[in-house]
Order: C-alpha cells, then structure tokens, then sequence
C-alpha cells in the first residue's frame, strides 16, 4: 500500500509516495491512502524537536529539530533530514561524514510537537564530536564523566 502524505504547510513534489510496507519511496498502484500530517509547528517557531534513536538497540542517539520541508525530506528520501538552527537551512545527517542515518519508522508524540525517528545508524556514528551518541557524558555528582570513546576523528572528517 502506498501513502500520499501532505504535511500541513509543505507541498510535497507530485508524484512522490511513501510505501507504508517498506518505509521507502516509490510508486505502488496497487492502493494508495492520502494521510494528512498535522504536527504543532508552530509552538516552537516553526520547528519540532526530533528525537533519534537506534532502531536495534533503542539507544538515543541524538536530539535535532525539523520543519515541515525536513520532515517531508525524511519520509521522501528515507534518509534523516533536520533544519539547522545556527546555518538556517536543511540538512542530511551524515551527509559530509558519511555517518547517515537510514529511517525505519517516524512517530509522533500524543501532543503533535515532537517526533520520535528510529534509524539504522551508518557508519557507527551520530555525533558530530565523534561519538556515537551525542549523548556520551553522564552527570555523577557535579563531574561530566564521558562514557564512551570516539569513533571518528571529526578533524579529519570535516576538513575546512
């Protein structure tokens, strides 16, 4: 079954369908189901916080923002897209470092403003400090203890 999907807000480019079996895009004539997506994008200025977690270990590997074109940039291409505050535009993660993140399933939370994307991390990494997880420093005490060792140097995979 195909799933033409509109994002409030966002027009999607004709013809693009997202296959609800495979989470990929395609066309599919067998069935096809409009869903509209009506998230709370504008409690936050536009933008929805996306949670990122390893589809296989359930580990949380990052926290991103998405407009409504970075959400429908992930569903079309199946690759996690966010909107980058600080360079205001999108971006795909791991798309200089290689280290990509391939969606499995998105989720939206009981509120409509924030989601929750479960990917298959490429390459090992989702930080762009290195580490897998950017969330690798644990609070004990008033001390940050970091809990796992780089997995890239990000001085070799972001030459300037």
């Amino acid at each position: 079954m195909s799933i033409t999907y509109q994002i409030l807000g966002h027009r999607r480019p004709e013809g693009r369908r997202f296959d609800a079996l495979t989470g990929m895009q395609g066309l599919d004539a067998r069935a096809e189901r409009i869903i509209m997506i009506d998230l709370e994008f504008k409690k936050m200025g536009g933008l929805i916080p996306a949670i990122v977690q390893d589809d296989a270990s359930g580990d949380v590997l990052m926290l991103a923002y998405m407009n409504a074109e970075a959400l429908a940039a992930t569903l079309e291409s199946g690759e996690a897209t966010f909107f980058s505050r600080s360079r205001q535009k999108l971006w795909i993660k791991g798309k200089t470092s290689g280290h990509v993140q391939r969606v499995k399933s998105v989720h939206i939370d009981c509120d409509r403003d924030a989601i929750l994307v479960r990917v298959e991390q490429v390459g090992g990494a989702a930080c762009h400090t290195g580490y897998r997880s950017c969330f690798h420093r644990r609070v004990e005490g008033r001390t940050l203890i970091i809990e796992d060792e780089p997995v890239f140097d990000p001085k070799e995979v972001y030459k300037k």
